[in-house]
């Protein structure tokens, strides 16, 4: 088992090397997903099964969303939770957004996403611990 700081070792770097095998799956729980870290793990990412991404937090648990406008009460801006905005990019990845191809990288991320990938949210209010595994797939 290998501890991933994000600082020492980057879990990016990580599953490029674990994830060379095409047709594992691969499991991870986190706070955030990000078009930015697919786009630099496409290559991978297309090779694997499928992914099951859990929010460690409730991003968009049922009944919590918090972008939902009631009728009764209309707003122009409505501010998201950090989390829900790190899905086009957190502060570290301003440089990735100023190349203007965030459209592109949406729609074959989305893709992606639909072909691969299922989310679940943490609905309890219990912490959860940031993880990931892999099973692999077979040559």
């Amino acid at each position: 088992m290998e501890t991933i700081d994000n600082l020492n070792t980057l879990l990016g770097d990580s599953l490029k090397q674990t994830l060379k095998v095409p047709g594992g799956k691969l499991k991870i729980a986190a706070s955030c997903f990000s078009m930015f870290a697919y786009e630099e793990l496409k290559k991978e990412l297309d090779q694997i099964e499928s992914l099951e991404f859990i929010f460690t937090s409730p991003t968009f648990a049922q009944g919590q969303a918090t972008d939902k406008l009631r009728k009764e009460r209309r707003e122009f801006f409505i501010p998201k939770l950090e989390r829900e905005r790190n899905l086009y990019g957190t502060e570290f990845e301003i440089q990735l957004r100023n190349k203007m191809n965030q459209r592109a990288i949406a729609r074959e991320c989305a893709d992606w996403i639909r072909r691969k990938v299922t989310f679940r949210s943490n609905a309890t209010k219990a912490p959860m611990q940031q993880l990931a595994g892999f099973e692999g797939g077979y040559d």
